[in-house]
């Protein structure tokens, strides 16, 4: 009897505090419905635009941003924003998309990047190619014995000497790659026999090989690769052409006999008045310089006024 009677007491009291309120929230819905109409109007009229130009003249957010950047505080939003999560994936979006990915190879590909990169490489290396010039013509100049001689168009000991290196380790690649084909096509046939034989045949196909490409280019081009990197060539007098094949294999023959005894054919160039070595003097040619060293004579025409043999 009590519990019915207390429910029906909260009941009125719970309907008598909603009939209170009635009027409370009518009049907050009709507020809130003018404040509405009335932020609505304002917006509709010319008072944004005057509060951006007042902004703009004012300069407020280059003061907002310079006053955030004085705090450090502009520099703690960036790096926040940039080292969360959501910068992340986008970076990662962006990177990862194929329109990203077209643009790299087309930027890549383009001619004006090959073109730039070609410069690039071909200007550093003719810097480096140059510097070893000039560095080969100076320990010429300092390896000299020669006395009372004034310094000339002919090479000298330092840069024939690097210009002959050059050219062993070309002839000892090129033999490496004809090499490794003679020997598989060797190991297809069951190997040479005997030890001896595969060994005599090595040397005589290295010796062959060298021989071949030093006659060649004094023949074609009257300088090797090697000779062409220093800017060096052979030349004879009375000639502005190349060495003849006769000739390049008398000097072929002269630059064994230079090799055999340590290198001593070559001594000669340290002494000689036009710093020639025994394969020079046999074969009556000089070496000289395609540019102009410091303290040389230009040499533009230096195979046309070569020294005679004699």
């Amino acid at each position: 009897m009590t519990s019915g009677h207390d429910g029906r007491l909260g009941f009125v009291a719970g309907a008598a505090r909603g009939a209170a309120s009635f009027p409370a929230r009518a009049a907050a819905n009709v507020c809130r419905d003018r404040l509405e109409d009335a932020a609505e109007a304002v917006l509709a009229g010319p008072l944004p635009e005057e509060i951006v130009r007042s902004a703009v003249r004012h300069r407020v957010l280059q003061r907002m941003a310079s006053e955030l950047a004085t705090d450090g505080a502009l520099d703690a939003l960036l790096s926040e924003a940039l080292d969360g999560r959501e910068a992340q994936a986008v970076v990662d979006r962006i990177v990862g998309s194929e329109a990203m990915q077209r643009a790299l190879r087309d930027i890549m590909t383009s001619p004006e990047v090959r073109d730039a990169l070609l410069d690039q490489t071909a200007g550093f290396s003719e810097e480096v190619v140059t510097a070893l010039r000039a560095r080969a013509a100076a320990l010429d100049g300092r390896a000299d014995r020669r006395r009372a001689v004034t310094p000339g168009p002919y090479a000298g000991i330092a840069s024939r000497a690097l210009a002959f290196a050059a050219d062993a380790g070309i002839c000892a690649a090129l033999f490496l790659a004809v090499g490794g084909v003679a020997t598989v096509a060797g190991w297809m046939v069951g190997g040479l026999r005997p030890e001896w034989l595969a060994g005599l045949l090595l040397t005589t196909g290295f010796a062959a090989l060298s021989g071949c490409y030093f006659v060649l280019f004094w023949s074609t081009a009257g300088r090797t690769p090697g000779m062409h990197l220093l800017h060096i060539s052979v030349a004879v007098a009375g000639s502005t052409g190349p060495l003849s094949i006769p000739r390049s294999v008398v000097r072929l023959a002269g630059l064994a006999l230079a090799i055999v005894p340590l290198f001593g054919g070559f001594l000669p160039v340290l002494f000689d008045r036009r710093r020639r070595g025994i394969a020079d003097m046999l074969a009556g040619t000089a070496v000289v310089y395609g540019w102009s060293p410091a303290g040389a004579a230009p040499t533009a025409a230096a195979p046309a006024t070569a020294p005679s043999s004699r």
